[in-house]
């Protein structure tokens, strides 16, 4: 049994993480705000599912509030830490970019300082595919360098990997960054693309569909993340020996136990396509407002795993297929055909 400290555990990933550790014994110390970016009663729903577990304990904490973050790693001194609390969205970075800089640079500096008191023996950490930005080549390796992101959620995020690296240099903490790649499912976000198509198409509504619908995405169902973060969490990053500091691999360090790894389906699909699968499970048809691309979205995402599946084992298994429509029977069950 291990004392691992959630970040965002009330959160859609951080909710599933959280969740599935309980499952196989560890103890679980969560931390989340609880604010109002999206419904807080969907957060309140997961946190009561977590809370009916003895092994789980939780804090209502901001990560912003420095002194309030080591004063809880102080307490639950935990053997690991699983950050996946952060300020989400692309879009809404272009309304509210104080916001980022609050949650997603000075909170997880927060975060490092928590593991630079207590010591935990891996802190991994959720990235985003979006740092690979103007990067057009596919499918995005994490040995291609990330230097170009056009979001300021992505420049957080890539900023992330850096400093995570200066402390696992500096202090010694083993880091682990993992590139999420567009993840959905039950008990997902509802600004996130099938919460909305979902929602709107049973009220009858139209769904905006960007970029013409022909963007490709990486789907990655939330139960195949949550493998490879636990996989991550059980296997401590090294400092790389065959890193060579005149020809430097973006991906691992050789003075430092720090790595940063994708996570996504491998695999790319039209938008359209991921309608369509939502229309069948759905039995109606969506009503399309066909729009342009939006400042901030790229045209292809699409995760080479290959070093996820051979330093974890990562074989994520879900295709959208399945993925969507267990996510349209949660939304049925949850809120029924009329929210």
């Amino acid at each position: 049994m291990a004392s691992v400290l959630v970040t965002g555990s009330a959160g859609f990933i951080g909710f599933h993480t959280a969740r599935r550790l309980l499952a196989r014994g560890d103890q679980v110390v969560g931390l989340d705000n609880l604010n109002s970016y999206y419904d807080p009663a969907l957060k309140a729903s997961r946190l009561a599912r977590l809370q009916a577990h003895d092994d789980y304990r939780h804090a209502t904490i901001d990560l912003a509030d420095r002194a309030a973050v080591l004063a809880l790693f102080e307490d639950a001194k935990p053997d690991a830490v699983v950050n996946l609390a952060a300020q989400a969205g692309v879009r809404y970075s272009l309304e509210q970019p104080a916001v980022y800089g609050d949650s997603n640079l000075v909170g997880f500096l927060n975060v490092l300082e928590g593991c630079r008191s207590v010591k935990p023996r891996h802190l991994v950490y959720a990235s985003t595919s979006s740092v690979y930005g103007a990067n057009g080549t596919l499918p995005f390796s994490v040995h291609d360098g990330a230097h170009h992101p056009i979001t300021l959620y992505a420049a957080t995020k890539l900023a992330n990997e850096a400093m995570a690296h200066a402390y696992a240099h500096l202090f010694g903490i083993p880091t682990t960054g993992l590139r999420f790649f567009t993840v959905y499912g039950p008990w997902g976000r509802p600004d996130m693309a099938l919460f909305k198509f979902t929602a709107a198409i049973l009220a009858g509504q139209p769904i905006d569909v960007y970029g013409e619908g022909r963007m490709q995405r990486d789907f990655t169902y939330v139960d195949d993340i949550v493998e490879g973060v636990l996989a991550a969490l059980d296997r401590p990053a090294n400092p790389d020996p065959a890193w060579n500091p005149e020809a430097p691999d973006p991906a691992t360090s050789g003075v430092a136990p720090w790595r940063v790894l994708n996570l996504g389906a491998s695999q790319r699909t039209e938008l359209m396509r991921y309608i369509e699968v939502l229309e069948q499970k759905l039995g109606r048809k969506a009503l399309l407002n066909m729009m342009p691309m939006q400042p901030g979205d790229v045209a292809r995402t699409e995760a080479d795993v290959s070093d996820t599946r051979a330093a974890l084992g990562y074989a994520p298994s879900t295709p959208i297929e399945v993925g969507v429509g267990r996510f349209v029977d949660w939304y049925l069950d949850y809120y029924g055909e009329t929210a």
